[in-house]
């Protein structure tokens, strides 16, 4: 049968071996399509001839897939923390409790590797694979009486043709919203989390590039031969009232200040609550200084500013970034 878009489908398999192909255990609830990178050369000759020859050739292998902009949820945000920030990360006990801790950090001395997958795409005419897939960069975004939105690009090796693995449930998740969210901004030489700015946090986009790059090498294949992790860039942008909390990180930024900065959504509670939890979390960190600050702007005639904020390693914190995403998954399928 013809394709159709609503049998479009992506799974994905945590790798024991990077660049083997294991079978999917998990659904991704949202959307996005395999892209084959490989392209053709074709080669320009002199030969007597008023029309091009059909020598031509494939130097490399890759894949990608744009995982579209969907609603976040705290029960698969990991799966972009493994691929993407630190792939040996594990759900931890908060104490007694139900809830598991997953925390993501970057590399500050110590090498990190992101979990690789095989990621399963396509629709009911035909299904492909990735394997060695990880994340490259991500976003999550989001602005009042909204979801918490994210979307991810993924790198593999190559993509093959493939027959998707067969009975998988849809997992149960819980979307995470925007309003349930709380701003705490401290001083570079603070502690971070602990004064919040009520009544001020308007919207939020987080751009991170992983820093993790897949790298080519003459070793007998036409794929990349391993990946290795160089410098990430993340960059925050918040979006505030204009108000005495915006007024005074402007003057931040013009003094050229570091910030402490929390972003915290919470969900609904866990079956139990453990030491430090009681619902199910997701908490975005950042240390680092104001790159700017937009003119005055308006929405619906209130009065708004955005700034930007660069993330750099705090002396104090002793980290640049984190992620932590506390659900109910000790792992992830």
């Amino acid at each position: 049968m013809p394709g159709i878009k609503a049998l479009r489908k992506i799974q994905l398999g945590k790798e024991t071996v990077a660049g083997t192909i294991v079978a999917a255990t998990a659904i991704w609830r949202g959307m996005g399509t395999l892209q084959n990178l490989a392209e053709l050369v074709k080669v320009e000759e002199d030969v007597g001839l008023l029309v091009p020859t059909d020598r031509a050739y494939i130097p490399f292998l890759g894949g990608e897939i744009e995982m579209d902009e969907v609603e976040a949820t705290f029960e698969q945000l990991p799966y972009i923390g493994l691929g993407g920030i630190d792939g040996s990360v594990t759900g931890a006990s908060d104490g007694a409790g139900t809830d598991k801790i997953w925390t993501f950090e970057p590399a500050t001395t110590t090498v990190k590797t992101p979990k690789t997958f095989s990621i399963e795409g396509g629709d009911n005419q035909q299904a492909e694979v990735m394997e060695y897939s990880h994340v490259t960069e991500f976003k999550l975004s989001g602005k009042a009486k909204e979801a918490l939105m994210i979307g991810a690009t993924w790198t593999g090796r190559q993509i093959a043709k493939q027959a998707f693995t067969t009975a998988l449930s849809i997992p149960t998740v819980e979307d995470i919203l925007f309003s349930k969210g709380k701003l705490y901004i401290d001083a570079g030489g603070g502690t971070i989390g602990t004064t919040l700015k009520s009544s001020t946090f308007l919207e939020m986009s987080l751009s991170w590039k992983t820093g993790f790059i897949p790298v080519f090498t003459a070793d007998g294949a036409l794929y990349f031969t391993f990946v290795k992790g160089v410098l990430p860039e993340i960059e925050l942008e918040l979006t505030f009232e204009h108000d005495a909390t915006s007024v005074a990180e402007k003057d931040a930024w013009l003094a050229g200040t570091g910030r402490l900065i929390q972003c915290k959504f919470e969900g609904s509670s866990v079956v139990s609550g453990g030491t430090t939890y009681q619902k199910r979390t997701l908490i975005l960190n950042l240390a680092g200084k104001w790159k700017s600050f937009d003119k005055l702007d308006e929405a619906d005639g209130n009065d708004i500013v955005k700034g930007t904020l660069v993330a750099g390693y705090n002396s104090t914190w002793a980290k640049i970034a984190q992620m932590i995403v506390v659900n109910e998954l000790a792992a992830m399928p």
